[in-house]
């Protein structure tokens, strides 16, 4: 098995308030193969982007690591000094957010942009940094590169601005990248160029890609291996064809089956009842149990960790050693009522 190159261990991110700890994400790990693209996918407020911010050290106050390590080519980095921090972060790891007009400074222009992130982390001189901004631009798909490098942010679309952030992540040729929704905000024809250039990072440069989204079509399109996130837990992990065919886990089972299916003749889409708990009012057992149609006592009293489900890894006591396993489905498994 390949070596990991970034690997999170027991990753615990609390938020201190004047009414307790929030513990926002609790007792996740994970490893990420070079050129593997891992998809964490899950709910709103599961944790998925404040897992990738602790990873790129760019938690919110008061946001902090509480708890477990964070390891990049087996350096930890989450303990590392704000300006160590820095360096690492574009020169090792780059960063793909899902609102290019965040990540990219309207007073000036894209080449300047990148150029000066060339030059921050590598040694090369302005006509070198400047040639190499060109090869990156027309690399994302950016046509007629050489003129368009002296273009403000506003003179681009949508997607092409996502390619220029593309491009801004990649430009020091980082072996991690961090993917938080970079497909949310655009039409799907863009998405799938984004997607493909995603897939491309992999496979021609080795990077490692955590990709961020709520989006299964997308993960399913895009990533190796995907991990379910539910109320700041993964809840299952294992290969994306594993998971999707034959989910474990009852949550996973549910959104898969909330999915439309150009071949399936079902009347109605599978629900989840209920909503997601609050971060003050996760509980006791398994977080989703209030939830699950497969509920029973062990699940109110004990929280499971991640138990082997053939593929896969699921965070579900019916595949406890002696449990009868559950026939979750597929895409047409029932979730609720």
């Amino acid at each position: 098995m390949t070596k990991p190159l970034l690997e999170v261990r027991d990753l615990r991110v609390e938020f201190p308030t004047r009414r307790g700890t929030l513990t926002a994400v609790d007792g996740v790990s994970f490893a990420i193969a070079p050129g593997e693209v891992l998809g964490v996918v899950g709910e709103s407020g599961a944790g998925k982007s404040l897992t990738g911010a602790a990873i790129i050290g760019l938690l919110e106050p008061p946001g902090r690591i509480a708890a477990g390590e964070i390891l990049l080519d087996g350096v930890r980095i989450d303990n590392l000094p704000h300006d160590a921090m820095r360096r690492i972060r574009g020169r090792r790891i780059g960063a793909i957010f899902q609102d290019p007009l965040t990540s990219l400074d309207p007073l000036y222009s894209v080449g300047r942009q990148i150029i000066e992130t060339i030059r921050t982390h590598l040694d090369l001189g302005d006509a070198a940094a400047r040639r190499r901004a060109i090869e990156l631009l027309g690399e994302v798909g950016i046509p007629a590169a050489g003129q368009r490098i002296d273009h403000y942010p506003h003179q681009f679309s949508g997607g092409m601005r996502q390619r220029v952030v593309i491009a801004l992540a990649i430009c020091a040729q980082p072996q991690l990248v961090i993917a938080d929704e970079p497909t949310t905000a655009l039409d799907v024809s863009i998405q799938a160029q984004i997607i493909a250039l995603l897939r491309r990072l992999g496979r021609d440069h080795g990077t490692a890609v955590m990709l961020v989204t709520h989006d299964m079509g997308v993960i399913a399109e895009t990533a190796d291996r995907v991990a379910v996130m539910y109320a700041g837990r993964i809840v299952e992990i294992g290969p994306v064809a594993g998971v999707i065919r034959a989910p474990k886990h009852p949550y996973t089972a549910g959104l898969m089956g909330s999915i439309p299916s150009v071949v399936d003749d079902r009347e109605r889409l599978v629900q989840i009842d209920g909503t997601m708990p609050r971060l003050t009012a996760i509980p006791p057992g398994c977080a989703f149990h209030p939830r699950c149609p497969h509920v029973f006592d062990r699940c109110r009293r004990e929280r499971p960790e991640l138990l082997d489900a053939g593929a896969t890894r699921a965070a579900c006591w019916l595949h406890a050693p002696g449990a009868r396993e559950p026939s979750l489905g597929s895409r047409s498994t029932k979730v609720g009522s």
